[in-house]
């Protein structure tokens, strides 16, 4: 499939980022790593007017893993690869470090980024499960301020989730639990989308 025709913007900064969303009013998307958005572009179950790629974006906020004492906090542009192999996150939250590691295949891995994959709310993403175990939450920007929405009220339904127009997903949080944890999922091939994903802490 073929994608329908869509302007396209790369923004120096996340207000521009913003503003661009916002003046589009729903009819914009944000690309971060690209490997939850494309598929849908191609299907067209996905057909906004405009596209704003993210990748050009900097900010050590916007990328990697910082510790907050009780929580981490990830930079929504984060890899897949990038959180599977760092330290503090394998120490700290290890259910979500593993589950990064197991996304996809190696390309996956290191195109697309936690933020993404959320923001996308594809019921067969690996880490939907996984924030939900946690009880983690995501930081929304928007014009003006930012909001903390509970993973837990963040999906609303199929590829929808409670992000207004004008937000863009920039961090997302867990709590620092490093007890039991187990992380399964059913697939045809190793690959695939998941036929069921479980996440489970304790």
């Amino acid at each position: 499939m073929i994608p329908a025709p869509f302007a396209y913007e790369r923004p120096g900064s996340v207000e521009e980022a913003i503003a661009l969303l916002a003046e589009h009013d729903g009819d914009a998307k944000a690309l971060a790593g690209g490997q939850s958005l494309i598929p849908l572009l191609k299907l067209r179950f996905a057909a906004p007017a405009l596209l704003v790629d993210l990748g050009g974006l900097a900010g050590d906020d916007l990328r990697g893993v910082r510790d907050l004492g009780d929580r981490l906090a990830i930079g929504a542009l984060t890899n897949h690869s990038e959180l599977a192999a760092d330290e503090v996150a394998r120490r700290h939250a290890p259910l979500l470090a593993f589950a990064a590691s197991h996304v996809g295949d190696p390309q996956v891995r290191h195109r697309g980024t936690i933020g993404g994959s959320l923001a996308h709310a594809d019921p067969a993403a690996d880490l939907a499960a996984v924030l939900l175990a946690y009880e983690g939450s995501v930081i929304a920007r928007r014009p003006g301020g930012e909001r903390e929405i509970p993973v837990t009220e963040l999906f609303t339904g199929f590829l929808e989730t409670a992000l207004e127009p004008d937000e863009l997903l920039v961090e997302v949080r867990v709590p620092k639990l490093a007890a039991g944890w187990s992380f399964k999922k059913l697939t045809r091939r190793s690959i695939d989308w998941a036929t069921v994903g479980v996440a489970a802490l304790r």
